[in-house]
């Protein structure tokens, strides 16, 4: 830090992302990224819109938003569009905590919630997961606060069913509930339609897993119009143009080719299967993930020597330090054939260990 940083921000820990490799080929397992190419029509409007990027962006995002509205059967002023879907979590952190008004969220979640609090000068809670790492919902009753919970929750995997969102908000009706559902669209129930009973319900997603955009960074927020109306007065007071014609373009594209992102999803779920049964096979212990990666341990051998092993060969795992994750690795769900080669060459570092 340079002497003229701001002192405020002193204690701050940015976010460390994960891995993104420039001198070597990988099979790149490690940040959640699809396996699959964005669809063609993403890249043809993308490349179309292209040809104007002397012009600013439509910081309404009129064409997207008319698209989004087609597929999720939302109304035009329960939507906004962000940078990934980080920037509207960040633009709910701002809006929903402040000194008075603290955020919650679990000990063990997406390491971008404690960042956004420190970044934004609010005191925060984080709660204990339960020893099996699942959310213990009624930890977050009357909480108190503005509550962030990610559904499927992230390193983990593992989701809450809707009805127990539902009793978080009936807990909760003097404040804001902001469910995460980055995951969503790889095996369980979104909560968007309870924004029709909840005011105080905000439901994030993003076109970065499930529909291949993680390089144009799109997310969004969906919610009743008071509380999208908040996002945007934070939003255009800090970046109208927000989301760039590039992106927007290839967003729309992909809400006209719904079908490719099922199908995506489809083999996505179909290989975590393939790789979750043949993990427990070699001895490790895994969660119940319903998002495009798994979660797990094994009894004989560390969660990081076998990521610094995996990397030697050429296979980027994701690991994390803190001591009650210290064993698990979150393993992204790749192409049948990615999933393969990483069966195969655990297999083939536990026979030179004597793993059996």
């Amino acid at each position: 830090m340079s002497k003229f940083m701001s002192s405020k921000y002193g204690n701050l820990v940015p976010y460390t992302p994960g891995e993104q490799p420039k001198n070597m080929q990988y099979i790149k397992l490690n940040t959640n990224e699809s396996p699959f190419g964005p669809s063609f029509k993403a890249i043809e409007a993308a490349y179309e819109e292209a040809k104007k990027l002397q012009l600013y962006s439509d910081p309404d995002c009129t064409e997207l938003v008319k698209a989004f509205c087609d597929v999720y059967g939302v109304g035009r002023d329960e939507v906004m569009f962000t940078n990934g879907s980080d920037e509207i979590l960040n633009f709910a952190f701002m809006a929903y905590c402040d000194d008075k008004t603290s955020a919650i969220f679990p000990k063990t979640t997406y390491g971008f919630y404690p960042v956004f609090a420190e970044l934004n000068h609010v005191p925060y809670k984080e709660i204990e997961l339960n020893e099996d790492f699942s959310i213990n919902i009624e930890d977050y009753f009357n909480a108190g606060g503005t509550i962030f919970i990610a559904n499927p929750n992230a390193p983990t995997g593992i989701a809450l069913p809707v009805e127990d969102i539902r009793r978080i908000l009936d807990n909760n009706p003097d404040n804001i509930v902001v469910v995460d559902e980055a995951y969503v669209d790889f095996g369980t129930e979104s909560c968007v339609p309870l924004i029709r009973e909840y005011s105080n319900l905000m439901v994030t997603q993003t076109f970065s897993k499930s529909r291949s955009l993680a390089g144009a960074r799109l997310g969004f927020g969906i919610a009743q119009a008071e509380l999208i109306n908040d996002m945007n007065t934070i939003k255009y007071s800090t970046n109208p143009y927000n989301v760039n014609r590039m992106t927007m373009a290839a967003g729309v594209g992909v809400l006209a080719d719904e079908e490719y992102t099922k199908e995506n999803c489809r083999k996505i779920i179909e290989n975590r299967e393939y790789t979750v049964s043949e993990m427990k096979r070699l001895g490790f212990v895994l969660t119940d993930s319903k998002a495009n990666f798994i979660f797990a341990m094994h009894p004989a051998y560390g969660g990081a020597k076998l990521q610094a092993e995996l990397k030697k060969r050429g296979i980027l795992i994701r690991h994390f330090s803190k001591p009650e994750l210290d064993e698990y690795n979150r393993i992204t769900i790749g192409t049948r054939e990615q999933m393969e080669a990483l069966i195969k060459t655990i297999e083939e570092i536990f026979a030179e260990e004597g793993i059996k």
